[in-house]
């Protein structure tokens, strides 16, 4: 049997005092019991997948290196617990334990009481779920994971815990009529559109907790309240870059044969850095994101025609964009746009409606959701 080099309790209240100091404020009471009364190491597979510090991940076994374990079991940062095969052969990351103070803001702003009924869409280690089945009762909680295996692992962690809300192996795009409805919805993955069931599904005036996801960035959290007429209306949290909804997940690569014969883009030379639209503002980002629906970017060091490049694409249709940096030269930067959208052009728009708006913060940002046939669309203001 493992012996851990830390008393999980202890664990624990240095993890809380790690959270506060993130959050800038005490964790709320009802969430610190919580947190005490589940430990995180218990929803924890044996193999945790942390940061290697150049880009990718090492293995960390609690076997051969149980101090390294248990100090990543209660570190407040995200763990990478599953891959999957990409579809270019790389291994990409599935399935992860979630930021301990990202876990605390949400369930904050979810604002759970004993008695409410809860749908969690992505069960992943069931380490969230315990936390609600323990402040809401158990039987009051369901949760969703389309992962056959990470359902079953969920099932047995909280089952050994003595907190077992029920977990059903499903999409969670359909959210779960049987237990509809549900005073509070909560993700535990990223959307681009939430889905109509979800809106369905949870009560007037029930509470909606959902990463948001853009092809351009992938930040910020809805915090949103369902109203009478159906639609459900709120803000972006600053917080929360999660794993995209499983139903959502598309192929994002550029066209093949780029300027191939027939592909003449049309040229020109933009004042707007490439990095002030797609480099560390995330507030720009979210912005354009909200703005632009559909265009994605990527950088590229390794051109030989500059000596950065960034390109833009649309994966629904054959439009593509680059800029290019060439080493020297700040003011300006040369562009070419290819198709039906001129897609460095709608960023340049939207970036100066940014800063003309005076450089909102995500937070500024006030999202509706309606129902749209068998979807939903959205409507994004910034409120003077």
């Amino acid at each position: 049997m493992t012996s851990y080099p830390a008393d999980p309790d202890e664990a624990v209240g240095d993890l809380l005092d790690r959270i506060a100091e993130q959050l800038g404020s005490p964790v709320p009471a009802h969430l610190r019991a919580a947190l005490h009364a589940v430990p995180r190491h218990l929803f924890l597979p044996p193999t945790l997948w942390l940061r290697d510090g150049n880009g990718g991940y090492a293995p960390c076994d609690r076997e051969s290196a149980p101090e390294q374990w248990w100090r990543a079991a209660y570190s407040d940062a995200p763990l990478v617990t599953q891959f999957a095969e990409g579809p270019d052969g790389d291994r990409v990351p599935s399935s992860s334990a979630s930021m301990p103070s990202v876990v605390v803001r949400m369930l904050t702003a979810l604002d759970v009481r004993p008695g409410h009924s809860v749908l969690e869409i992505g069960t992943g280690t069931g380490f969230n779920a315990a936390l609600l089945a323990y402040v809401c009762g158990a039987e009051n909680v369901t949760s969703l994971d389309v992962d056959p295996e990470l359902t079953r692992r969920a099932q047995r962690a909280l089952k050994a815990c003595g907190r077992p809300p029920e977990v059903v192996c499903a999409d969670g795009a359909g959210g779960w009529r049987p237990n509809a409805p549900y005073d509070r919805i909560i993700a535990t993955c990223s959307v681009r559109t939430v889905p109509l069931p979800w809106l369905e599904q949870t009560v007037t005036g029930g509470l909606l907790v959902i990463p948001w996801d853009t092809p351009w960035c992938n930040f910020g959290t809805l915090l949103a309240t369902k109203r009478e007429d159906g639609t459900a209306e709120g803000t972006l949290a600053p917080y929360g870059a999660f794993m995209l909804l499983r139903a959502q997940q598309v192929d994002a690569e550029l066209p093949a044969g780029l300027s191939p014969t027939g592909q003449e883009p049309e040229r020109s030379v933009t004042a707007v850095s490439p990095w002030a639209v797609a480099g560390n503002d995330l507030d720009a980002q979210m912005f354009i994101g909200l703005r632009v629906p559909g265009a994605w970017h990527v950088w590229d060091t390794e051109v030989d025609e500059a000596h950065t490049r960034l390109w833009l694409a649309d994966g629904r249709t054959t439009s593509w964009a680059r800029v290019d940096y060439d080493g020297q030269q700040t003011s300006a930067f040369a562009v070419a746009q290819y198709g039906a959208r001129k897609l460095w052009d709608e960023v340049v728009q939207a970036y100066e409606e940014y800063v003309a708006a005076g450089r909102p913060g995500v937070h500024r940002h006030r999202l509706r959701v309606i129902p749209d046939g068998r979807s939903t669309r959205l409507e994004v203001s910034v409120p003077a």
